[in-house]
């Protein structure tokens, strides 16, 4: 007699769900990121000089810091502006908050950080607020 040998079969390796899992990490990472670059990336970053108008504490559900800076293109010799725009802001940070309740109607100097999207949580605004100080010598 001849002695066969027997090949054991390998199991066949199903390309489709190797595929499926590669495609969903693919998908997760990329979500991730994008969510990272459009809520949490920091666009620019900078200071806003101008006169304090308001700071509120409104939301539904999510109560924020809402703000609004005058800022002032051209002014006169009284110290009133005649051509100015409104710089709306948000602030996340509640100490900023409180300390920004104290300038209020006073000129002040502002850091802020603008983000690419907004957050419930975190304002209105894409540009918020995580410094003051006042600009009174």
């Amino acid at each position: 007699m001849t002695e066969q040998t027997t090949i054991p079969l390998t199991p066949k390796r199903n390309g489709f769900k190797k595929f499926m899992r590669w495609f969903f990490f693919i998908l997760v990472v990329v979500f991730g990121l994008f969510f990272y670059w459009k809520y949490y990336f920091t666009y620019s970053e900078g200071n806003r000089t101008g006169l304090l108008q308001k700071l509120s504490h409104k939301g539904t559900i999510f109560k924020t810091y809402e703000g609004e800076l005058v800022l002032s293109s051209i002014a006169s010799t009284s110290n009133v502006a005649i051509a100015s725009e409104k710089f709306f802001f948000s602030v996340a940070d509640k100490t900023v908050a409180r300390k920004m309740e104290a300038f209020e109607g006073k000129h002040v100097k502002l850091h802020y950080v603008q983000k690419n999207g907004t957050l419930p949580w975190r304002g209105e605004s894409q540009y918020i607020v995580d410094g003051v100080e006042s600009d009174n010598p």
